[in-house]
């Protein structure tokens, strides 16, 4: 069973993946193997409830060739300009991102 906080980290990775997928196939990065392990810090209150003060992104992107990864790596930024999740939130989201090609 997954809980709410979870699930809004996993929009949160899913939006900036899809966002990002899209960007690489208009930039003809091909992307073989895309990995997330998002997680986010909560700050809980007096009276039991909480918000979160931080979501760091972790993907791992595997592309086909050694001449895409820095393009690859630049597209994370415009990803995170468009994902509309990302966009509603209060409070930042990092991304530290990872790539390598397909045989190294």
């Amino acid at each position: 069973m997954y809980n709410p906080e979870e699930l809004f980290i996993a929009s949160l990775s899913t939006c900036h993946m899809l966002w990002y997928l899209h960007l690489c196939s208009e930039a003809g990065v091909i992307v073989i193997d895309y990995i997330d392990n998002a997680t986010g810090t909560m700050q809980e209150t007096k009276d039991g409830g909480g918000y979160f003060t931080e979501v760091i992104l972790y993907p791992l992107v595997v592309v086909s060739d050694i001449s895409m990864i820095e393009k690859a790596k630049q597209l994370h930024q415009n990803a995170n300009k468009l994902c509309y999740i990302a966009n509603s939130c209060n409070f930042p989201i990092h991304h530290k991102a990872d790539c390598k090609a397909e045989n190294t």
